[in-house]
Formats: structure tokens, sequence, C-alpha cells
């Protein structure tokens, strides 16, 4: 096990030709372009996963491989227990590590791949009867899906079988530490929902320090002790997800994570719009979905607005509206709103919402505040 702390790590990539690699560099080609962390701390607590979630291009990639050693940063350091990474030799670091472009050895069938932290090291009686309980644990975890690709060489491979192997040969060394780059997303919908609850489980029986990154809100959810919301090379806020998601910090964490797949996220509108919204200033008002009441008379404290569209959901039972109000949109999930229909009038009741600064988009307060 392995408590890792990031300290003002700053990255800076500069003249990188856009590659799409999940590293905060577009794709398109053309001219390179500069991405850069600044002043990022994080800790990431021993025996605990932790999901880095953000957008595309955020950096999530890039943080990882400095986690790892494979990136040097330009400044602050990376703590393993207390001790700086530049100070542990690479074969002790005990580093599991899954990439999204797998790096198998071509030339090794998938067992030996599997098996490839134990190949390389000198044979003991000890080490070989780890690797039997290892790649036994790892069998029972992954089932058939792994069984029939062991004597196959990568380049026979799909990339999804690819993956799979990857991800084996990941939780098979006796790592402390698991970095994994969203391992599933060659993986089909099946698969990935049952690699995500297999891994899980593995996480939880040995209590590995895990850095898992993804835009896969689902994903995160599953798989994650704690969220890390990144954007553009910063970390936006660190939390369970209910945390984050019930006391955003800021307009993008809020309109990011989403808890109800389907659904959008939130809804902004101006203060103004609210029932003596002056009092709250001059500042934008954020609302979930969930949090809307709808009725087609008006009721007190309610805000008019005017049926836009409206979204079945059957697998909720729900119906998804969406009501402008002046000049913006405002989402409301609800049931039994049959006799609502698009164009006609609706009273709007909210029963919280958070507050933000306009300029810098911080939330200030929510109403009411969760004790």
């Amino acid at each position: 096990m392995a408590r890792i702390d990031l300290i003002n790590l700053g990255k800076t990539l500069r003249d990188r030709a856009g590659s799409g690699d999940g590293a905060g560099i577009p794709a398109g080609g053309g001219r390179g372009s500069t991405f850069s962390i600044r002043n990022l701390t994080l800790t990431v607590p021993d025996g605990q996963t932790m999901v880095v979630l953000g957008p595309s291009g955020c950096g999530k990639t890039t943080l990882l491989k400095i986690i790892a050693g494979l990136i040097p940063p330009d400044s602050g350091e990376v703590r393993y227990d207390g001790l700086d990474v530049r100070n542990v030799r690479p074969g002790d670091r005990r580093i599991g590590m899954v990439f999204q472009n797998y790096a198998l050895y071509p030339h090794f069938k998938s067992r030996t791949n599997v098996l490839s932290y134990f190949f390389f090291r000198r044979k003991t009686p000890e080490l070989e009867a780890l690797a039997r309980a290892k790649f036994q644990r790892t069998s029972e975890l992954m089932g058939v899906e792994l069984a029939y690709l062991l004597d196959r060489r990568p380049t026979t491979l799909s990339g999804g079988e690819k993956q799979r192997v990857a991800l084996g040969r990941c939780i098979t060394r006796d790592a402390a530490l698991f970095l994994v780059d969203e391992p599933f997303a060659n993986l089909d919908q099946a698969l990935r929902e049952k690699y995500r609850v297999n891994l899980k489980i593995l996480l939880r029986q040995f209590a590995i320090t895990t850095v898992y990154v993804t835009h896969d809100h689902n994903e995160a959810l599953i798989l994650g002790d704690l969220l890390a919301i990144m954007d553009r090379g910063r970390i936006e806020q660190v939390g369970t997800c209910q945390e984050i998601y019930n006391e955003p910090a800021n307009v993008f964490v809020a309109g990011f994570l989403n808890l109800h797949i389907g659904t959008p996220p939130i809804s902004f509108l101006d203060a103004r719009h609210l029932p003596r919204g002056e009092r709250l200033g001059n500042v934008r008002v954020g609302v979930r979905p969930e949090d809307v009441e709808v009725s087609g008379a008006k009721r007190e404290n309610s805000i008019r607005g005017v049926i836009a569209g409206r979204l079945s959901l059957p697998m909720k039972n729900a119906t998804v509206l969406t009501v402008r109000v002046g000049e913006e949109e405002v989402h409301a999930q609800t049931v039994g709103a049959e006799s609502l229909l698009t164009g006609d009038p609706a009273w709007l009741t909210f029963k919280r919402y958070h507050v933000f600064e306009r300029e810098s988009g911080r939330r200030l307060r929510s109403y009411p505040e969760i004790c």
C-alpha cells in the first residue's frame, strides 16, 4: 500500500503537434500548442481509489505519467509514503499501470504478458508460488474472457482483447500502487460493466492505492472512493461524488459532474428571475433537475415559464421538461407531468439551489445548506 502526495506540481508541454492523446493537446494536427499543469496539489490516501475525472484533453494522462515517474515535473514533488519518487528506483516503486495504448510485449504470448512482472525476476520457490496465486486470482476475476486469449500473441488480438490482457497484467503483479488510464474504453458495454465491478472487488479486497483517470461519469461513480475533478491542468475539487455533487466548488464542477446519466446536470439562470432574487445580488443561480418542481398552476414563491420541450426517460419512469424562463432554460426531472405540453405555461419552485459568483464562477452558498 502507498500514500501518494503531489505537491505544487508544475509541467509545461510546448510545441507538441495535436494528437488527441489525452495529454491536454487537441487533435487535428497543424501547429503545436502549449499545455500547462500549474501548482497542482493532491493527496491519494493509502488504500483508496482516487478517480481523476475530467473532459478529454484536460491533462489526466499527463498527470498519471508524472505520478509514475515517466514524465518529470518542471517543479514540485511526487511523494510515495513521504519519499520523493526521484529517490526511489523504478524497480522499487511497485507500480502496476494500464496504458491507453496497452504497451504489451508483441513477441510474448498473452500468458507471458500477464505474468511478465515475474518473468523478468530471478526464479525462487517463493516467487513462483506468488506468481501462481496471483495468476489464479486474476483468472478468477476476469474469467473466460481472459482464458481463451492466453495462448495468443498481441498481434492476433483485437483492441478490446489487448486491453483485457493489459488489465490482467496490471492486477497480477505485486503492486502497491495501480495507475489506470481508461482501461475499458475499447470493450463492449456488457464486458465494460462486468470488469468495472470485478476491478472494484479486487481493489476493495486488497486495499490497493489506485489512481484511475477517465472522462466516464458512470465509471467514476462505480470505482471511486474519492473523485478529483480536473479541468485544464487544474484540480478543481476533491471529495466523494455526493459531496461534490451537493456542494460544487464552482460553475465548471456543477455543470460537469452528473449523477443522473440521461439528464442535464444543472441549469443556470440570472438571480433576478427568482422571487426576491435581487437580495442575492449580481449572481447566477444553479438548480439541479431533481430539485425543480413543476406545476400548471401558480404557487407561492414560484417562477413563471413556458414548456419548451419534453424528453421521456422510460428507464426512470420520468420526464425531463425544458422550461424557458425569459431567455434562459431550466430543466426539470419530474413524474406525472403528462398534462403539461410544449407551449403551456408552467410555474417552477426550487427545492434547493446554488448561488455562484458571476465573474469567477465560484459557489458562494446553497439554499438550503446541507447540515
